[in-house]
């Protein structure tokens, strides 16, 4: 009995573990940066839902070493980020954005979208995620297409 306990706290601390450091920028604009300060270099300057993989803490707890789309790792206050909700970002040059969960629905305003687009993630439906960008504009995006965390 104590066995299949175990067996299932590891089984669901490894099937959770992967969105716990799951986490989406949720300002308009953030900054990357190569070290966990303002003294830092920027690396890359990204916007609202951009999805990041935390991967370590600074010493004062208040900056995070983030994973991106790319494998990159770089730094962030954790002020700019959310746990909340899901993010995407497109991981192609280029991906149609559709009105419904299929290649059999028109194309929506927000498309196309270019590679490092991001998205808020509303609901998936099969392999399609349904997408809401920081103005509001929503549509259907195959998975295939989205680094999704």
């Amino acid at each position: 009995m104590k066995m299949n306990l175990v067996l299932l706290i590891v089984m669901f601390y490894l099937l959770t573990a992967g969105h716990a450091n799951a986490l989406c920028v949720n300002a308009q604009k953030a900054n990357l940066r190569s070290g966990p300060n303002t003294n830092y270099d920027v690396v890359w300057e990204i916007f609202k839902y951009m999805p990041l993989v935390k991967v370590g803490t600074s010493l004062s707890g208040t900056w995070y070493a983030v994973r991106d789309l790319d494998g990159d790792v770089n730094w962030i206050h954790k002020n700019l980020l959310t746990g909340r909700y899901r993010c995407a970002v497109v991981n192609s040059d280029e991906v149609n954005v559709r009105t419904g969960p299929g290649t059999n629905y028109s194309e929506s305003p927000a498309s196309p979208a270019k590679k490092y687009y991001s998205f808020r993630v509303l609901k998936k439906k099969g392999s399609w995620i349904n997408v809401r960008d920081e103005w509001g504009n929503a549509g259907w995006i195959h998975s295939n297409y989205l680094w999704s965390r």
